[in-house]
């Protein structure tokens, strides 16, 4: 079964491919390099992932998925949140949104955390429906290992003993908020 992808994030592709594949024909989404992005003005990752599929769907005969993910932290009131990738303003990269959450736990004692993704699957401009996947993990105070894209360097998962910077692609794409949604959409696919 063909499923196009909406996402022009090398990482998340990785992922979204190591989890589909080869059951699943995953095909970027065509003309998607032209295409403007939409405004996700929603306010959970549901909306905005929501909002994306919709938009995508409209341009291509078939199933299109689109996600939204980010890191919520707990004595950060949820934030990043919906704003994960532009955490640290809209020229954003990974350093800089890692830098500036380092910033704003310093002397926080309790550093919990959780990496939500929610997928949207849409067909003709309509959603199907949503899968949410969440993984608990602390943010430690500094940066370890270079795998992995985002924060996960910061993300340290207590069950592997390590960040998911450090943790092979294989050990975060068997526990991560990503493929624990992409599993749900997986099941979604087979009973389509």
């Amino acid at each position: 079964m063909k499923i196009y992808c909406a996402t022009t994030n090398a990482g998340k592709i990785r992922e979204f491919r190591q989890a589909l594949e080869p059951d699943f024909d995953l095909e970027m989404l065509p003309g998607l390099d032209r295409l403007a992005a939409p405004e996700e003005t929603g306010d959970t990752f549901e909306e905005n992932a929501a909002q994306k599929a919709v938009y995508y769907a409209r341009g291509v005969s078939g199933l299109v998925f689109a996600e939204d993910s980010g890191l919520s932290v707990d004595a950060l009131g949820g934030a990043p949140g919906i704003r994960s990738a532009r955490f640290s303003g809209l020229d954003a990269t990974d350093e800089r949104n890692n830098r500036l959450l380092i910033e704003r736990m310093k002397g926080v004692a309790h550093r919990s955390a959780r990496y939500i993704c929610v997928v949207a699957l849409a067909r003709d401009g309509n959603v199907i429906e949503t899968f949410r996947g969440e993984v608990e993990g602390e943010i430690l105070h500094e940066p370890r290992g270079k795998n992995g894209f985002g924060y996960d360097p910061l993300f340290y998962y207590p069950p592997f003993g390590c960040t998911f910077g450090e943790a092979s692609a294989a050990q975060k794409l068997s526990v991560s908020h990503r493929s624990r949604a992409l599993a749900r959409l997986r099941t979604a696919l087979a009973r389509l």
